[in-house]
């Protein structure tokens, strides 16, 4: 059960990478590299809060540790996520839109994505914090719950965000030397 919460958990990290882009721009787009370096600036001390908050709940379920434990540390992670996901959201609200066609729908689309993602985990928060730690049966099952929702999250949300990172918007951000720092960390937080 450890390992299904702790591989639920590393997905969210994988939300991350949308923001980070994947390939190279010509530097035709002035305003759009402009806007790139502003999210990119955003996002990247993000990643890092979202990539620690994935590393303490891996580090507290790999280690078997006590209920009271394990739900401190993650109410602790769930808070960073949901935080962090605000602020990437705030921060692509705070660049508007980018300079490409529909960059305002798509804009619109991932702010939406993102503060949806941070209510989840404010809303998982809540949820661990109501678990039991004295009956340790009850602890784990409630956990087991909170890593399906966790799984269901990970893989549904970023469809916004992709497509905000689509075409020539990707290829601004994979110039931004800190999307490549975001894109990185949250990849290694991914794969552990």
């Amino acid at each position: 059960m450890n390992k299904k919460l702790t591989a639920a958990l590393s997905g969210g990290a994988v939300l991350i990478l949308a923001l980070s882009g994947c390939s190279s721009d010509d530097g035709e787009n002035d305003k759009l590299n402009a806007w790139a370096k502003q999210v990119c600036g955003a996002v990247q001390p993000q990643a890092k809060k979202i990539e620690a908050a994935n590393a303490a709940i891996q580090k507290e379920t790999s280690d078997n540790s006590a209920p009271a434990d394990v739900k401190k540390t993650d109410s602790q992670a769930f808070q960073d996520m949901a935080d962090a996901y605000k602020a990437i959201s705030d921060a692509v609200d705070k660049a508007g839109a980018p300079n490409v066609d529909d960059g305002k729908t798509k804009q619109t689309n991932a702010v939406k994505e993102l503060n949806d993602l941070s209510a989840a985990y404010v809303d998982l928060k809540k949820q661990v914090g109501e678990l039991d730690t004295k009956d340790q049966g009850k602890f784990a099952e409630g956990l087991k719950d909170i890593a399906t929702q966790l799984n269901k999250l990970s893989r549904s949300g970023n469809d916004a965000l992709k497509k905000l990172e689509e075409g020539d918007v990707g290829k601004a951000m994979a110039q931004q030397q800190s999307c490549k720092s975001a894109s990185s960390g949250a990849t290694a937080a991914a794969k552990s």
